[in-house]
């Protein structure tokens, strides 16, 4: 039953609520119908209670009798959220039993009608908390599953000793139960790689906000470099998602703020892992990179280098690159400086000329085993100014050909291997996320996605 309730936060994707950067996770009405269904099988075998021997009084001397639950049957399981509580968990379960008699056996099968209370609420290291508030258990008459003569003498007594035992162990098991999923729903907060010097850990910033038709929950994300958080300048405005957003019938909607993007953008500028050189080759024929072709655009090159060499292309960021999250699309821009290198007699290498350049790319997200990703293409012309030159006057519509074939497909190969690696989502052991859909709105995304929980 506890997982059953717990299934509802184990979809807890990235998250956005008063602090910077984050995430806010509605866990849509939708999810109840699901979670029920998929939380039969555990809450059932957790209702699997050792019942001790009856004693049995209806002979001369007291007389231990064994008792077994050989199953129990959950024909009914019903969720719902309660607002400002948490959620509700009403379940029909028929428990059936053997009673050990000598010289037959009796099978006994118990109706049971259980009512529990679940207040879902921020724990103290930051992760969602279920705890039971109330718990009850309502029993029917038990039904002689046998035609045993001797049956009906028992029956009053022996339901009573059952009831008792399941009165008591029922709700502990159930506590029991959530105790475990507590401990499961800790691993949210644990470090998630980006790169290999770089990670996400994301908590609770504040209690959860629960209504009738959903569940929201609120986590900031910090992205650490080499052990050092990534700390974007102070803002005083918070991210409020609106309801409804994404697709309607969704079971799960993540809103990821600007704020998560700006944050993983300034860990890869940090990490340098913007940066790249592109070398090229003398052998390759369709390789404009090297002092031969240069020379045909710019007249003191072919002067400098008779002899044809490869150059290299050494692509710096200084500047932050800049997400711009628009309705319907969302874009990348990247002010690189590129200065083009030349082997010099000595083996060194000699600036030829350097460029300002600007990048304004189109970004297409998606999500894929728990990590949000992207994939880029160019959008118009790559934007060049000349910084500095040592070849004399460069014509800038000639070196554009330049760029447009050496510069742009290597630039997007290497910025699509970093994106495709993805960010990881606030997750757990073993949630997927099923047919997501991304929305792009002013200022935010949203992930809507139905769930698969798989032990």
């Amino acid at each position: 039953m506890a997982w059953a309730m717990g299934l509802l936060l184990l979809l807890l994707l990235p998250a956005v609520g008063a602090s910077r950067p984050g995430t806010v996770v509605r866990l849509n009405k939708e999810v109840l119908s699901y979670v029920a269904e998929a939380g039969k099988a555990p809450l059932q075998q957790a209702l699997q209670v050792t019942v001790p021997n009856f004693l049995d009084r209806s002979g001369e001397a007291l007389q231990p009798t064994r008792i077994q639950i050989l199953n129990v049957h959950m024909p009914h399981l019903h969720l719902k959220f309660i607002a400002g509580f948490g959620i509700h968990l009403l379940a029909a379960a028929n428990f059936t039993f053997k009673i050990f008699r000598v010289p037959e056996p009796l099978r006994l099968m118990l109706p049971v009608k259980l009512l529990v209370d679940a207040p879902v609420d921020q724990g103290s290291i930051g992760t969602p908390v279920v705890s039971i508030s109330d718990c009850f258990s309502f029993f029917d008459e038990a039904i002689v599953l046998d035609h045993n003569r001797t049956a009906s003498k028992l029956l009053v007594p022996l339901q009573k000793h059952i009831q008792a035992v399941l009165q008591n162990k029922l709700c502990l098991r159930i506590s029991n139960v959530v105790q475990d999923l507590n401990v499961h729903l800790g691993t949210l907060i644990g470090l998630s790689p980006v790169g290999p010097e770089s990670q996400v850990r994301y908590s609770m910033i504040n209690a959860p906000t629960i209504t009738k038709d959903y569940i929201s929950l609120d986590f900031n994300a910090v992205l650490f470099l080499l052990g050092r958080p990534i700390v974007l300048p102070e803002v005083n405005t918070s991210f409020v998602l609106p309801h409804p957003v994404g697709a309607s019938a969704a079971m799960v909607t993540v809103g990821l703020s600007q704020d998560l993007f700006d944050s993983a953008i300034l860990l890869l500028q940090k990490a340098g892992v913007l940066n790249m050189d592109v070398t090229g080759e003398l052998e390759s024929n369709d390789n404009m990179l090297n002092t031969s072709m240069l020379g045909q655009l710019i007249p003191e090159v072919a002067h400098q280098f008779p002899e044809p060499r490869p150059l290299v292309l050494k692509v710096r960021l200084g500047a932050t690159p800049t997400v711009t999250l628009r309705t319907g699309n969302a874009t990348l821009q990247l002010r690189p400086f590129v200065e083009v290198l030349a082997p010099a007699s000595n083996s060194a290498f000699q600036s030829l000329f350097s460029l300002n350049v600007v990048v304004n790319l189109s970004l297409q997200l998606f999500v894929a085993e728990v990590r949000l990703r992207g994939t880029t293409s160019v959008l118009g012309n790559v934007q060049i100014t000349v910084a500095s030159s040592n070849v004399g006057l460069i014509d800038l519509e000639k070196v554009q050909t330049l760029v447009d074939t050496v510069f742009e497909r290597p630039l997007l190969d290497h910025l699509n291997a970093l994106l495709g690696m993805g960010i990881a989502l606030p997750h757990v052991v073993s949630l997927h996320y099923i047919s997501p859909e991304i929305f792009v709105y002013e200022g935010y995304i949203v992930v809507s996605s139905e769930l698969l929980y798989q032990r």
